[in-house]
């Protein structure tokens, strides 16, 4: 599968058909498309909102106006209504906007009060009374009267999707062919009654539906009203729409369709371009749905005028004068909450005062099928030049000329609606264009990978992984010279090999050696160690090269100390091999060298063959230990800028020798554990009383030397007893035979 996903070929076509997906996904309206577009838009109404004037005020029927006495709670009478209208006539309103519905008759009218009064003894004038009140005059016709005199009256009706009879009264005509194709058709009404509505001026719908986010970014202008059976009954204006008309005095309005076979072609893109009120050639823009597109404006407390100031007469008339007033509510309980791009919790009057505010002020925005298409074919043409500049570029040139055209991107669709309300979807381009770099360069990536590790496979097992990564992310290394820089190096040897080959058949001692230096490698490499090579029964290995490790002393140090632990199960091993054959058992003991200090590292051999490998004096003396720790009876021994590394391990100085090969002496360290070592008690008394006995052993004062190395004989619990053997029998030596008076006990090593 990898093989195949890594064909150039296969890649190819890989992203082609991202490409083409991808362009034409932009012409989508599946949720998380329209998701994409409606976070652009949204945020170019959040970062630049609209700037209303000052021509449209709402007649907020709120909580001081219900809390009055005189008005009381809602719903107020039908006469208190009338009232308002006469107010707001009064004060030059120049249309009155009902954002509310009148559907049912007036209870409190007198007519209704005559079913109240009963025939009872209490009421003894019972017939007198339901006499007068039916002499009184109804209350939704007084309504109904104070509508007429003021004749610019708008009333708002509600459609829904429930089926109900009756339609709602048509106050213009709309000229259109098919327009129901278009616009929503909805079965439902909630009108107002015919005292009401009989003398409004206009007659609109307040439909609003929302986005499936539940955020009202577009309305319906134009709402087709039909019967059960399908059939359409008539084509109603919006409550805002209708109050322009009523506004300009136009009787009429007309739709302007696209051309018939675009609408067929494409219905969701090509169907209505706009309406046109009366003969006036200015076009009031929607969607192909007949959707007006809503730019927001901030809240506005300018915006609100108390219904009690009108009733009362304090409100100042040039809040009133020469504007359009919907009468509307901000009571709690009462208010048609919306949600909008700038606000989730504003009244739905609100939106009719944006929407009527952006026609009289001319401030539409648009999305024409050509930004579509132009999204489209900017997708397909940005991602096929990634794709060529795949060819002979990397992935950050490639990377640098993504991010300069989704910069440039964002400032043209930022210029685009700023200077001229187009609504262009930078966002989804920007994504498209960004996945196909990404994939692009992940296959890139996953091909790469893929012919590094056939090198890997081809050398892999002839140099150390590390130093194999680093060539094939760079392989001008591939040649020979090094460097010279701080190294620790190991050298590790199987004691009495030579017995141990010698019980045991070829194929068997492969095996061991295999079971040896297999878990002795992966200490290393997990310990961020190189292996530089095998010799037999013994490996070298080094830190700090190819990859920089500032620890690189206390890594080799713990690799050193888990080495001897892993001899544990092939031990095991070798014990039940021996008890089968009935022989004595030969065990596994490792000795370990590990010294510090400069280094030549690099590519070393010749031009037809060479390897990755360290040469230095500091690597000669790490072999030299690791050959005197059969001498000195300690697994493990160090030298001393690598004791002066790890200075809280448990490390002991054993000796000042010179070994062979080198003029100057060096101090010899043995490690026996690790911090917590060190930090167990019987360590630290043991400790003072090895470097007194080191220290008067150098002094030539070996009485007290004597002294404390039986001391530490008793406080090591028996530890390094071979060596503390070995300083006795030196002592008995140098007392037969006492050295010079410079002697400073320095040690000639006679063997490697």
């Amino acid at each position: 599968m990898m093989r195949v996903l890594t064909n150039r070929f296969t890649q190819t076509a890989i992203l082609l058909s991202m490409l083409v997906l991808l362009s034409f996904q932009n012409f989508s309206h599946a949720r998380w498309r329209e998701q994409i577009r409606n976070l652009t838009f949204d945020y170019y109404n959040i970062l630049k909102p609209y700037e209303a004037g000052n021509d449209v005020v709402i007649i907020d029927i709120d909580e001081a106006s219900l809390a009055h006495n005189d008005l009381g709670q809602w719903p107020w009478s039908r006469t208190k209504l009338a009232d308002l209208v006469d107010q707001l006539k009064k004060f030059g309103a120049r249309v009155i906007t009902f954002d509310m519905v009148f559907s049912e008759p007036d209870r409190t009218s007198p007519r209704y009060l005559v079913d109240v009064i009963g025939d009872s003894a209490g009421v003894a004038q019972a017939d007198l009374v339901r006499e007068t009140l039916m002499t009184l005059p109804d209350n939704d016709q007084l309504f109904g009267d104070a509508i007429e005199r003021a004749g610019n009256v708008v009333t708002g009706f509600s459609l829904t999707n429930e089926e109900t009879r009756g339609s709602p009264r048509l106050k213009a005509s709309i000229r259109g062919k098919q327009i129901d194709k278009y616009v929503p058709n909805l079965e439902g009404v909630a009108a107002n009654i015919p005292k009401i509505v009989r003398h409004a001026a206009g007659n609109g719908s307040f439909f609003v539906s929302s986005d499936t986010d539940g955020v009202i970014r577009r309305v319906p202008m134009i709402v087709a009203h039909k019967r059960h059976d399908g059939t359409i009954t008539s084509i109603y204006p919006s409550l805002p729409l209708e109050s322009i008309r009523v506004l300009w005095n136009e009787p009429s309005m007309s739709v302007e369709l696209d051309e018939p076979w675009l609408a067929k072609l494409d219905p969701e893109r090509f169907g209505m371009r706009g309406i046109k009120l009366g003969n006036r050639k200015k076009l009031i823009p929607t969607n192909p749905k007949g959707e007006f597109l809503v730019y927001f404006a901030k809240p506005q407390k300018d915006w609100y005028v108390s219904a009690l100031s009108v009733m009362n007469g304090t409100v100042d008339p040039a809040r009133i004068k020469d504007k359009i007033v919907i009468v509307g509510t901000s009571a709690v309980g009462l208010k048609d909450i919306r949600s909008t791009p700038l606000d989730p919790f504003r009244p739905g009057v609100e939106v009719h005062l944006n929407i009527i505010d952006q026609i009289l002020t001319k401030t539409f925005l648009h999305r024409p099928v050509d930004a579509i298409g132009g999204e489209a074919v900017s997708i397909f043409v940005v991602g096929g030049i990634i794709l060529l500049l795949s060819l002979f570029t990397g992935a950050l040139v490639q990377l640098f000329f993504v991010i300069c055209l989704i910069i440039a991107a964002f400032s043209l669709g930022w210029y685009a609606f700023t200077e001229h309300g187009l609504l262009i979807d930078v966002l989804y381009p920007s994504i498209s264009v960004l996945l196909i770099f990404v994939v692009s360069a992940v296959l890139s990536y996953l091909r790469s990978e893929e012919e590094r590790r056939r090198v890997r496979q081809a050398f892999g097992l002839y140099i150390s992984p590390d130093f194999m990564d680093e060539l094939t992310r760079d392989p001008e290394k591939l040649v020979l010279g090094g460097e010279t820089r701080d190294l620790t190096v190991m050298f590790t040897d199987i004691r009495n090999f030579t017995s141990i080959s010698e019980s045991m058949s070829p194929e068997a001692l492969i095996q061991l050696m295999n079971e040896f230096l297999t878990p002795m490698s992966d200490l290393v490499m997990d310990n961020r160690g190189t292996i530089d090579k095998y010799m037999g029964d013994a490996m070298m290995a080094f830190w700090n090269a190819p990859l920089e490790d500032k620890d690189h002393a206390r890594h080799a140090c713990i690799a050193a100390m888990k080495m001897n632990k892993s001899l544990k199960p092939i031990n095991q091993k070798l014990l039940a091999m021996a008890e089968a054959e009935r022989r004595p058992a030969i065990l596994l003991k490792a000795g370990i060298g590990v010294n510090t200090g400069p280094a030549s590292v690099g590519n070393m051999g010749s031009k037809q063959r060479f390897a990755y490998s360290a040469l230095g004096d500091s690597v000669n003396l790490a072999s030299r230990l690791e050959g005197q720790t059969r001498n000195y009876g300690c697994s493990i021994l160090i030298g001393a800028e690598t004791q002066r590394q790890v200075p809280d391990f448990a490390t002991l100085e054993l000796d000042l020798i010179r070994v062979k090969g080198k003029n100057d002496a060096v101090k010899i360290h043995g490690l026996l554990g690790n911090e917590l070592y060190r930090k167990q008690k019987f360590f630290a008394p043991w400790y003072d009383a090895h470097s007194e006995m080191i220290a008067h052993y150098r002094k030539q004062d070996f009485d007290r030397a004597e002294k404390r190395l039986k001391d530490c004989l008793e406080l090591s619990g028996g530890r390094l007893r071979f060596f503390y053997t070995l300083y006795e029998k030196r002592i008995e030596m140098l007392r037969a035979e006492p050295p010079d008076k410079n002697w400073n006990g320095i040690y000639d090593a006679l063997t490697k």
